[in-house]
């Protein structure tokens, strides 16, 4: 079975460009690097829930976008080794102050899929 990296993160309206241009550069890293699957969202049908939700998982104010994007890979051990790759490729080695996006409310984690349809 495949192995997942989810990531949930708040993109100020005012740099959705500049997180395009971003995620259009890293998408292509990931796969050259291994990745079978890289998926960027925006968010259009989340709702502000009353105890949780997308916005309140990163804490997402008024004038900023949701993205929720991941990648696929063979298996753990196969994401393991893209991830370390991709973290070393210096394409994507940009001024931390630079990001289009508070790297602090970003939410990530590895997820290993039950079902497979």
């Amino acid at each position: 079975m495949s192995y997942v990296d989810g990531f949930v993160l708040a993109v100020p309206k005012a740099k959705l460009d500049d997180y395009k241009k971003l995620a259009n550069l890293a998408g292509p890293i990931w796969m050259e690097h291994g990745a079978l699957a890289y998926v960027e969202c925006i968010g259009d049908d989340i709702p502000y829930g009353e105890l949780t939700s997308f916005p309140r998982a990163v804490q997402a104010t008024d004038d900023e976008i949701v993205v929720f994007a991941w990648a696929v890979y063979e298996s753990r051990q196969s994401r393991d080794t893209v991830m370390a790759k991709v973290m070393a490729d210096p394409r994507l080695t940009p001024d931390m102050g630079s990001m289009p996006f508070d790297m602090k409310r970003m939410i990530f984690g590895g997820f290993q899929p039950f079902i497979e349809l």
